[in-house]
């Protein structure tokens, strides 16, 4: 996440917090969910993903990419 900057929380639910957040390199704003994981969650998860990988339309926000923490 070095390369966003988190600017505030705008909300949450059943699934994680939404944050809006700014690309450093192009400036653009974007609104980041944070999900806590876990087996049940990463079943809900994944599906909303490959959902939203699919969309394109102008008034439907587009998904962008992924992050997972690199647990040590």
């Amino acid at each position: 996440m070095e390369r966003y900057e988190i600017l505030k929380e705008i909300g949450s639910g059943n699934f994680g917090v939404a944050k809006l957040a700014r690309d450093k390199w192009t400036r653009e704003l974007f609104a980041v969910k944070f999900i806590e994981r876990g087996q049940k969650i990463d079943e809900h998860v994944q599906r909303e993903i490959m959902n939203h990988r699919s969309l394109k339309h102008p008034n439907i926000v587009r998904f962008k990419e992924v992050h997972l923490p690199i647990h040590m």
